[in-house]
């Protein structure tokens, strides 16, 4: 009987240890993933940084070629009409 019992510990305490060595293994492994997502973030914010002048200049952009194409059409009308006299 006292044999079985000290078994018992033996093994309740070999499983404890097996299961903290796991759980210290999982958070080394989460903290890593934690700051991998965090270098991620800081270039995600970046990128967004450096595209934010990409709306108000295309924009500018679009109203400066809408305007071109109103003086193409009124030059192609000249044209023709130049063509035809």
């Amino acid at each position: 009987m006292t044999l079985r019992l000290i078994l018992t510990v033996l093994e309740i305490a070999l499983l404890t240890l097996v299961l903290a060595y796991f759980l210290a293994k999982i958070a080394r492994l989460l903290n890593a993933i934690s700051a991998t997502c965090g270098k991620i973030t800081f270039g995600v914010r970046a990128v967004e940084v450096q595209c934010a002048v990409i709306g108000p200049t295309a924009d500018r952009l679009n109203a400066s070629l809408s305007e071109a194409v109103g003086k193409l059409e009124q030059a192609a009308s000249q044209a023709e009409r130049l063509a035809r006299r």
